[in-house]
């Protein structure tokens, strides 16, 4: 019984050792690879940079005049208005200066008021004896008449001719007297006019104390404190600089492109923009500037400006302006631009690792002697072009890789447009790397089903 049993073990044994040589001698020979189909979808090229928010317009808020720091009416990160009063410093010579003068105008206003009032009154007594004047004068032509006549006496005659003589003098005195007052008037005017455009100085004096936000804005930086001493000065030296505004209204993201892309990025391109401080927010954008200057990526200086010869990275500056900026973004914030440089919609489009380089002679000399044939061919040197495996039935229904040059279009995040030499639906080897790299025309292939794929197209198993 116990060697019945040994036996029929035995013959177990022996019926699996030559299943599993029967099973290795049928794999003998076969590759096994990676494959994926070629599928049609939407492509996009996509270049990314990284850098950091901007507004388009900020100003820093400088003093214009020198003195103590009295008040300091926003903090910041508050928003402000156009015309909005920010900040004062010590200015009670100056608001003296200009209440002085206001007070010598009022003054100079109730002179002219007087001066007019007698200019009128001159105006009336010239009136008055140009009315004498015509009265006297109507006697005095009839005295000459009645005096030619011998009718009037030499007294008469000779009174009418006085009372006529007086009456010129008196037009002639009320005419200097309005003249008088007309000048009188002009004069008190033009003080007056001299003491407006001292207001004019003492009160620009008086401005230059007072800070104004010059648009609607936020307060990004805010340097001094109230009661520090503050000079007018060259911006961003200690004591001149009140506080730093910026117009968010119009946001851009300033952020740096590798050399090797800067040549795809245009003017109006779109572009998504992450911020790092909000991580579930994406804003889009467009390109509004595309730099000329290439900068060191160690030190961010223009390479015109570096006197290095060193020869390293170097980026490109892009400006991406936001379409709908918020009121979450500050100045500063990091962030990540992806421009959009080429997009095309429902494309053949193949993984970008399914492509290789090859070189067709190779597998003819192969079928036709071996590699040490094409190695004694006369034309020995190497001749690759860009292709992809193709995954074939054989007649005997095997799977056999055929290498297909295809030339290619725009590239996506995963995959690349394929502009000729596939069709969809085929299949084609998309891996590993050094199994395609070492990959000949002809050779027999199994899918390999143990290893996911991980290509945006859908796989084959």
């Amino acid at each position: 019984m116990k060697k019945k049993i040994i036996l029929i073990s035995l013959c177990v044994l022996a019926a699996a050792a030559l299943v599993a040589f029967m099973v290795h001698r049928q794999q003998a020979g076969y590759t096994k690879v990676l494959t994926a189909k070629i599928v049609r979808e939407d492509l996009s090229t996509i270049v990314s940079g990284t850098g950091q928010i901007k507004p388009t317009n900020y100003v820093n808020v400088g003093a214009e005049t020198t003195g103590r720091l009295t008040h300091l009416y926003v903090k910041e990160g508050e928003k402000v208005k156009k015309g909005q009063v920010v900040a004062t410093i010590e200015n009670v010579q100056q608001q003296a200066n200009v209440a002085g003068q206001e007070a010598a105008i009022a003054a100079a206003k109730t002179d002219i008021a007087s001066y007019i009032a007698a200019e009128k009154t001159a105006q009336a007594n010239v009136e008055h004896a140009q009315a004498d004047l015509e009265q006297k004068k109507l006697d005095w032509d009839r005295a000459q008449a009645l005096y030619r006549a011998g009718i009037m006496a030499k007294q008469d005659y000779d009174a009418k001719k006085a009372a006529y003589d007086l009456d010129v003098a008196t037009m002639s005195q009320a005419a200097a007297g309005l003249n008088q007052a007309k000048a009188q008037t002009d004069s008190a005017r033009g003080h007056m006019h001299t003491q407006e455009a001292d207001l004019k100085v003492n009160q620009d004096l008086l401005n230059r104390t007072i800070a104004v936000a010059p648009f609607d804005g936020i307060v990004t930086n805010e340097p001094m404190r109230e009661g520090e001493t503050v000079v007018p000065g060259i911006q961003n030296t200690e004591g001149s600089t009140l506080m730093t505004l910026a117009d968010m209204s119009v946001v851009t993201a300033e952020v740096k492109v590798d050399e090797t892309d800067i040549v795809n990025v245009q003017f109006g391109q779109p572009a998504e923009i992450t911020i790092d401080a909000l991580p579930n927010k994406t804003f889009k954008g467009h390109v509004t500037l595309v730099g000329d200057q290439a900068l060191l990526r160690s030190t961010g200086v223009a390479t015109s400006q570096s006197t290095s010869g060193t020869e390293e990275a170097k980026d490109f500056k892009v400006v991406v302006t936001l379409d709908t900026p918020s009121d979450e973004l500050r100045p500063g914030l990091s962030c990540t631009a992806k421009i959009t440089t080429a997009h095309k919609p429902n494309v053949l489009a193949l993984p970008i690792q399914a492509l290789t380089m090859h070189d067709p002679a190779l597998d003819v000399a192969k079928s036709k002697g071996g590699v040490q044939a094409a190695t004694n061919s006369p034309n020995p040197k190497s001749n690759p072009v860009q292709g992809v495996f193709v995954v074939q039935k054989d007649p005997h229904g095997r799977l056999r890789a055929k290498f297909v040059p295809v030339t290619t279009g725009i590239t996506g995040a995963t995959d690349i447009e394929v502009l000729s030499g596939l069709g969809a639906g085929e299949e084609v080897v998309a891996g590993p790397y050094k199994t395609l790299r070492d990959l000949k025309g002809g050779a027999l292939l199994k899918r390999d089903t143990s290893q996911p794929v991980n290509l945006t197209t859908s796989g084959s198993s």
